[in-house]
């Protein structure tokens, strides 16, 4: 294939209006034009909550991110998947429920989860522009900004901003205020990096050198909320020359014809047999609302929007 052939993606994206075509053009993205690149990002995006303590500290509580890290991390790819796959009814209504159930489980605040919906709009598009093929388009920030305001609306999360721009600067202005060290946070964060040093190929380099290259890749402030030391200057730019120069090769391959599904990667190792979406995730025993905490529009929403009624897998 010529070269030219290399952006015939991002024409046919450029031909969507992301206003109104923010699920098709955010599918071509994630499963074709980008698929390792925003994994990878995504993967990032959710380290970077555990920075904040009332996040952190609550992962680690429940012992999720710690004991069953690898079933934590298949889970949370899979639901989300699921969602970009079939949208927002059938499967994908199902994998909203499923998030909704569990995050209901819990005391999380909207601020929290704002937050959290921030970074899965900030993240991939600084890892595209520090470390991708080709940076984000205008229409893909927009479309990928509008994709999770969506997902926001139907999670019942308030005030979600309205602009990949605003998401950047809510992002920024929460993580200025917010991060520190927590021990909990710092556990999940080193269960997750320990994690990470068992996926193929990472498995096959010693554990320090992994370590070393995914601290490598964190900015002054997240590793100082870890308490994380810095890797040597030398070691960080050698680090991320690694990611800008796999970026250049991959401008160079042919245009992906066929996706990339987050299910058929080999760090996805919790279901060898298949699942149903509908039981991935935790299943708290008890209340769902924790005592103490009065039912909020977040769960009378989410109830509204996802409703119970059990829709087959795979509809």
């Amino acid at each position: 294939m010529t070269r030219a052939g290399r952006y015939d993606r991002l024409r046919e994206i450029e031909l969507l209006d992301p206003e109104t075509d923010w699920l098709e053009i955010y599918r071509l993205m994630s499963l074709y034009e980008f698929p390792w690149d925003i994994n990878q990002a995504l993967s990032f995006a959710l380290f970077r909550t555990y920075a904040v303590p009332t996040i952190g500290k609550l992962l680690a509580e429940t012992g999720e991110f710690t004991e069953r890290v690898q079933k934590r991390y298949d889970d949370t790819g899979l639901i989300l998947e699921a969602v970009l796959e079939h949208g927002f009814t059938g499967t994908g209504k199902d994998a909203v429920r499923r998030m909704n159930q569990m995050h209901r489980s819990y005391p999380i605040s909207n601020d929290d989860m704002r937050y959290t919906l921030c970074t899965f709009v900030v993240s991939p598009i600084r890892w595209m522009d520090a470390y991708g093929w080709r940076p984000f388009s205008e229409t893909e920030k927009v479309a990928s900004a509008n994709y999770y305001r969506e997902l926001g609306r139907h999670m019942g999360i308030k005030d979600i901003p309205a602009t990949w721009r605003e998401f950047c600067e809510v992002h920024d202005a929460y993580e200025r205020e917010r991060f520190g060290y927590d021990p909990g946070g710092r556990a999940v964060a080193d269960s997750t990096l320990a994690l990470l040093c068992t996926f193929p190929p990472n498995d096959k380099a010693p554990a320090a050198l992994i370590d070393a290259f995914s601290r490598s890749l964190m900015d002054a402030h997240l590793r100082e909320a870890f308490r994380y030391e810095a890797p040597p200057r030398w070691f960080r730019a050698l680090s991320r020359a690694a990611l800008r120069l796999r970026g250049r090769v991959v401008r160079a391959m042919p245009v992906r014809t066929r996706p990339k599904f987050v299910r058929d990667l080999p760090s996805i190792r919790s279901y060898p047999d298949g699942f149903d979406v509908r039981q991935l995730g935790t299943f708290p025993q008890g209340c769902p609302v924790p005592h103490g905490r009065p039912v909020t529009d977040q769960d009378t929403y989410s109830d509204r929007v996802v409703s119970p009624q059990v829709t087959p897998s795979g509809a």
